[in-house]
């Protein structure tokens, strides 16, 4: 299983625009190009987790993620914010690199936890915070995943 699989093309912003939590989980969503209805079931479901605790792991790095019936299948994006924001992370420093995860209720291939934990993994790796600042295209981005064998 390779992360890049689960991402379609245009899946990845590393120009976001948004200020708040909020609004940061609605431009992720729009990058997984699902009708509007969907998204906001979407981004209902992803509040509704960030509620219990913030999925924001530390080291600039946030892995917002959901089970809703509005995927048909595992998806993931990556979206990168110049300035940060706050996104109430463990380690109270702005976020800057988002991972979405999105995933039906059930798969039969089980792998919404070995996606979540493949990323957990790959953003505790030395170096990997100064290389998502420094890509400049989706392709650099993909590479990067590639070179960190996840």
């Amino acid at each position: 299983m390779r992360l890049r699989d689960f991402f379609a093309a245009g899946a990845v912003n590393l120009d976001l625009e948004s200020e708040t939590k909020d609004d940061v989980m609605r431009e992720l969503v729009s990058l997984l190009g699902i009708d509007e209805r969907s998204r906001g079931i979407l981004f209902k479901m992803l509040k509704r987790r960030e509620n219990l605790g913030s999925t924001g792991i530390g080291k600039g790095i946030a892995i917002p993620h959901c089970r809703s019936l509005v995927a048909n299948e595992l998806r993931v994006a990556f979206g990168r914010s110049e300035k940060g924001v706050d996104f109430e992370a463990i380690d109270g420093k702005p976020v800057h690199f988002f991972f979405l995860i999105v995933a039906p209720p059930l798969e039969v291939s089980n792998q919404y936890l070995p996606v979540l934990g493949k990323i957990a993994q790959f953003s505790k790796e030395e170096g990997v915070e100064d290389r998502l600042r420094s890509i400049e295209s989706e392709d650099e981005f993909l590479a990067l995943l590639d070179e960190h064998n996840v």
